[in-house]
């Protein structure tokens, strides 16, 4: 499936909307999770896919971009990475935030390419990657590291914040948008704000989820 074909796919299968805690910026969102999750897997011809994070504004994502939003300096003339980017959201927010320069970083090829769609829409430039940053700790170096929704399964969770962790001792911002997902490493991490963020319940427990803004503690 070649990236005009999934640029086709992605604009038939979702509608562009202002983020609800950020109206700031409209995404590509799908009106439902499984409908869009089982074309995926139809148009690949594969069974088993992971969800299409790419087609919805995640809790940890909206805090995040909000965050950014709302303290600007954090990210301003910086190099950022987002991390695990699926939408693109909280890239777009260090761009509009006045970055220097913002980098997407997503393993699912589809996310790629909504990512350059949802940054066009909102009139900013990502660079994108599809490498595996977590596999390797070569490459870029970051000024900030942005990191929305992460913490949802073990493996990924631990490997994630050993990365998250080198990068801080190499003196990068790290923040983290998570609304308590079941791996979230509190006992390592610093809440800096709170916010009550509108989700959908097809993805979520509740319409609103109780998401915070992460940092790591500095080591004593």
């Amino acid at each position: 499936m070649t990236i005009s074909d999934k640029a086709t796919f992605i604009r038939a299968n979702t509608r562009l909307r202002a983020v609800p805690l950020v109206p700031e910026i409209s995404l590509h969102i799908a009106d439902e999770a499984v409908p869009i999750w089982q074309k995926t897997e139809d148009e690949l011809g594969e069974m088993g896919l992971p969800p299409p994070f790419w087609a919805f504004a995640w809790a940890g994502g909206q805090a995040l971009a909000r965050y950014v939003l709302d303290h600007a300096a954090t990210v301003r003339g910086q190099r950022v990475l987002d991390l695990a980017s699926g939408s693109g959201l909280v890239g777009i927010a260090a761009m509009k935030a006045g970055a220097a320069s913002a980098c997407a970083a997503d393993i699912d090829a589809f996310a790629a390419v909504a990512i350059g769609i949802n940054a066009q829409a909102n009139a900013v430039r990502l660079a994108v990657t599809t490498d595996d940053l977590l596999a390797a700790d070569g490459g870029a170096q970051w000024d900030v590291i942005l990191a929305g929704d992460i913490f949802y399964e073990r493996d990924t969770a631990e490997r994630a914040f050993a990365y998250l962790a080198r990068h801080a001792a190499r003196g990068a911002t790290i923040l983290i948008g998570d609304p308590s997902r079941t791996y979230l490493p509190r006992a390592r991490l610093k809440k800096l704000v709170d916010y009550s963020v509108p989700v959908t319940r097809e993805l979520e427990d509740n319409e609103i989820k109780r998401t915070a803004v992460w940092t790591l503690k500095q080591a004593a």
